[in-house]
């Protein structure tokens, strides 16, 4: 008796275990909606009302995140790509709930196990950055709380940055424009390079080598801050 309620207890066990392993290497759905035009509200006194496009990010059938932009494709496996969001902005005496669009960071996306994580860049301005990516690198001019500008160099597998360089030129206005501490940095492959050009500040170049800091040399013999 005891025999057959093993050998029963060694079935029962031996197939439950193939469940399990296909529960662990299930794939999951990832997809992105429909584009859409939504009003964004930067906060300026611009004359006519700003848009955004975005889209959401679909995982296994559920809205997960909204998105804008192009995503990063960084790996087979992983991809980057910007959020977006929307936040309350009506009064305590106001009842009804206003919501505006506003942009926000960046999210790593495993397209394996489809978890997101939000990425924490180092003085990302989500208002005055404008983020390049190559490979797992992301170039950018980062403003700090005083409205200093910086070159920035980050890697995501990195809590701090690669390249933290302090540009030169005036601080960051309140009344800025989106994207304005400098034009998307520009990267080179061979050698990999990065080159920023703030808009009122010299040109800066970094040469990425591991996590080594080099000096970019111009045909006049200025140097250049680099990496």
């Amino acid at each position: 008796m005891r025999t057959c309620a093993l050998a029963t207890l060694m079935i029962l066990f031996a197939s439950l275990v193939p469940v399990k392993a296909a529960a662990a290497t299930k794939s999951h759905v990832i997809v992105f909606g429909k584009w859409t035009t939504v009003p964004w509200s930067s906060g300026l006194k611009e004359s006519r009302p700003q848009t955004l496009k975005v889209r959401a990010l679909v995982v296994d059938g559920r809205v997960r995140e909204y998105i804008l932009g192009a995503p990063h494709e960084m790996t087979d496996r992983l991809f980057v790509v910007r959020r977006a969001f929307r936040i309350n902005d009506s009064l305590p005496d106001e009842a009804t709930p206003r919501w505006l669009w506003q942009r926000g960071g960046w999210l790593l996306v495993d397209r394996m196990s489809g978890k997101i994580s939000v990425i924490n860049l180092p003085e990302f301005d989500a208002f005055y950055s404008a983020a390049s990516w190559y490979r797992d690198y992301v170039a950018y001019c980062g403003v700090s709380d005083e409205g200093k500008k910086y070159a920035i160099v980050a890697q995501v597998s990195r809590r701090k940055p690669v390249v933290k360089k302090l540009l030169a030129g005036e601080n960051m206005a309140e009344d800025a424009a989106p994207d304005s501490a400098c034009d998307a940095p520009v990267w080179h492959r061979t050698p990999v390079q990065v080159s920023f050009q703030p808009s009122d500040g010299a040109r800066q170049t970094y040469a990425v080598r591991g996590h080594i800091v080099d000096v970019v040399v111009d045909e006049e013999g200025d140097e250049e801050a680099s990496k």
